[in-house]
């Protein structure tokens, strides 16, 4: 994923599905998709926090997007962990599959509608209508709450 992506007002986003529901991450922001691999898991971790993968020789955090969003976290065949640049470092998030790669014109990015307050406004960066898709673009940045970034980073120096 090192090809140019972003031409004029494109945008590249890399979507993928967490209980039927469409999302994706700007491209800019994944480094990699990995096959699912249970993380080792943490002793005393916050509940959002799988655990710990081992990837290019550290160890990264993993939080199951799926038991963010409050929904069933199956594993099937086609379960990933896309790693995120987060926060100045690495974040893999699981998620049911990996669907696409689109290129949009920024402009097809809506922000999201009023209605959406509170917490889940926070993780939408905007909404992509296409077809009779609605593709929910997701903050990397807002995936987890202040008080979540410092829990994960206390189980993880409690680790070290």
């Amino acid at each position: 994923m090192t090809a140019a992506t972003h031409t004029g007002d494109d945008v590249q986003l890399v979507t993928f599905r967490v209980a039927g529901q469409e999302f994706a991450f700007n491209i800019f922001q994944v480094e990699r998709i990995l096959r699912f691999e249970a993380p080792a898991p943490l002793p005393k971790a916050p509940d959002f926090l799988e655990g710990v993968l081992q990837y290019q020789g550290t160890a990264i955090p993993v939080i199951d997007l799926r038991k963010r969003l409050s929904v069933a976290a199956p594993l099937k065949d086609e379960t990933r962990i896309i790693v995120l640049e987060w926060d100045n470092g690495k974040i893999g998030v699981v998620v049911d599959a990996v669907t696409e790669v689109m290129q949009i014109g920024a402009a097809q990015v809506a922000p999201p509608p009023g209605i959406v307050k509170g917490l889940a406004a926070e993780y939408i960066s905007g909404l992509v209508g296409r077809e009779s898709r609605t593709i929910i673009v997701l903050n990397t940045g807002k995936l987890l709450a202040a008080k979540e970034k410092l829990a994960l980073k206390t189980a993880l120096e409690e680790k070290a």
